[in-house]
Order: C-alpha cells, then structure tokens, then sequence
C-alpha cells in the first residue's frame, strides 16, 4: 500500500509539473504573439514622402525639399542645414487646433515668405497633434495627418495649404473641429484638389505617422522645454536655437532671427541642436 501509495503521489507530481510547464509555454507564447503584433504594427505604418525629418522642408512657399518616406520601423532623420552666417533655417512644430500657433502664423508669414523668396530663409513645418478631443473629433490628428496628404502628393503647395488652416482655425474651445469634408474645401480654396488627396484625408492614410511623430517629439529632450521638462505648441527653433519670445510681435521675431544667424557661426547644424546641460 505504501509503494503503491508513492507511485500515485509520484504521478500526481509528474502531472503537476507537465501542466505548470504547459502553461508557462502558452504564456510565453502569448507574449510573444503581443510583441510580434505590436512592433508589426508600428513597422507598417504609412509615411508621407517627402517629410523625412518628421516635418515638411521649405526653400521657398512654393517649393518644397522632396525626400523619400520614412522606412516603415524607422525614425525620422533629423535635418542638417549648413550654416552660412547669411541663411535663416526655421523649424517650428505646431498644432493646426492650436491658437498661439495660429498667432505665430498670423504675425509671422509674410515676412517669412518674404526671407524665403530672398533667399535668407528656410522653413521647415513639423504638423503634431496634442490637442485631439472628445468634442473636436481628433480634429488635431485629422488636420495634421490632412497637410501630410498635401505634403505626400503636392508638396509645393504645402505652405498655401498650412496658412489657409490657420486661416480657418475652429475655436479651440467650443469648436468641433472642421469634418473632413470641410478640411478639403480648405484645400481646394488654397488651390489644391485631387482624387488621390480627397482619399487620403478621408482614409486618414497619415494618422498613424502624425501619432507616432507626436510621441517622438514630446520626448525628446532636445525639443522639451528646459525650463519646464514639457512640450507645448508653437515650438520654435532658428539656426538650431529656441525662440522664446511672443507670437504676436513681428519685429520680436525678426531680431531674434538675425540675432540666431550671427551667433550661429558657420558650419552645420542638425535642428534642433541638443540643449546644453547646466553648469552646476
């Protein structure tokens, strides 16, 4: 009776162990199915061409740097500019629901057209979205994911595109944010209409790369404000440096501008540069 009694506690712990093996086994494998799907996914979304650097580069309000799309599973490379002591490389990341980027926009684009057409400028516009709601319906991805369409298939109308947005701005507040259909009447007023960008910002073909673009941003140290450890919108670099001034002061803007390309020196900048460390 003893040994028969140890053979049966012996297959019982024999059993216990296969099952306790089995399911660690199926455990593991669950989690590997999570992470195969979750990296999968972020290496299919759809990028935009010509926004290699996560924004859209400017020579002039009419023509744009063309680049390839991102690789799908890669980040986005950051734009080296040289620096000429002459040449204004601007960098600004907004939000299209954002009312001081509207500011900014109002004050500030003539007279940056203007330096383009000069030859003293470039532009380079980084469309994010941290300003999506229940009662704007993602109206801050749909409009950025939107001007990517306008960025992937006309790319030289990209500035028309991004002020006549501005130009329409809903009220952050109490507005529901433009549909869709609205967004492409905007679109069409500012000169730019095809079937091929009517699809895209109905499909929202480029929502994806803007949420993705987004998380990248409000992480990166070197775009956060110092002072403050956040991101907020307009976010504004020159020659590499941050803009903290007003939106509403044009000449404020402009001395900072040449202030930022004298001081910038000669050579190369990768924008933004990283914010120097304190000294302690």
């Amino acid at each position: 009776m003893r040994e028969e009694a140890a053979k049966k506690s012996k297959r019982r712990k024999i059993i216990l162990q296969s099952s306790i093996i089995t399911g660690v086994v199926a455990i593991l494998a669950i989690i590997g199915i999570v992470i195969y799907a979750s990296v999968s996914a972020s290496g299919n979304v759809t990028n935009p061409k010509n926004m290699l650097s996560g924004g859209i580069l400017l020579n002039t309000a009419s023509e744009a740097v063309t680049t390839p799309a991102i690789a799908k599973g890669d980040s986005a490379t950051p734009t080296t500019q040289k620096l000429d002591g002459k040449t204004a490389h601007i960098t600004i990341y907004l939000d299209y629901q954002c009312p001081y980027c509207n500011q900014f926009e109002t004050t500030n684009s003539d007279q940056m057209k203007q330096w383009m057409a000069d030859g003293q400028a470039t532009l380079e516009i980084h469309p994010v979205a941290i300003l999506d709601s229940a009662n704007n319906k993602k109206y801050s991805t749909r409009a950025a994911a939107a001007a990517s369409c306008v960025a992937n298939y006309d790319p030289n109308k990209f500035f028309d595109v991004n002020s006549a947005l501005f130009a329409n701005q809903p009220d952050e507040s109490t507005g529901t944010g433009l549909t869709n259909a609205e967004i492409l009447k905007v679109f069409k007023d500012a000169g730019v209409s095809s079937s091929a960008i009517t699809k895209c910002v109905n499909d929202q073909t480029f929502s994806a790369f803007v949420t993705n673009q987004t998380k990248a941003v409000v992480s990166d140290p070197k775009i956060v404000n110092p002072s403050t450890g956040q991101f907020g919108t307009p976010t504004v670099f020159v020659n590499g440096q941050r803009y903290s001034g007003g939106f509403t002061d044009a000449n404020q803007f402009a001395s900072f501008v040449g202030t930022a390309v004298q001081t910038a020196g000669t050579g190369s900048t990768s924008t933004p540069t990283p914010t120097p460390t304190p000294t302690k």
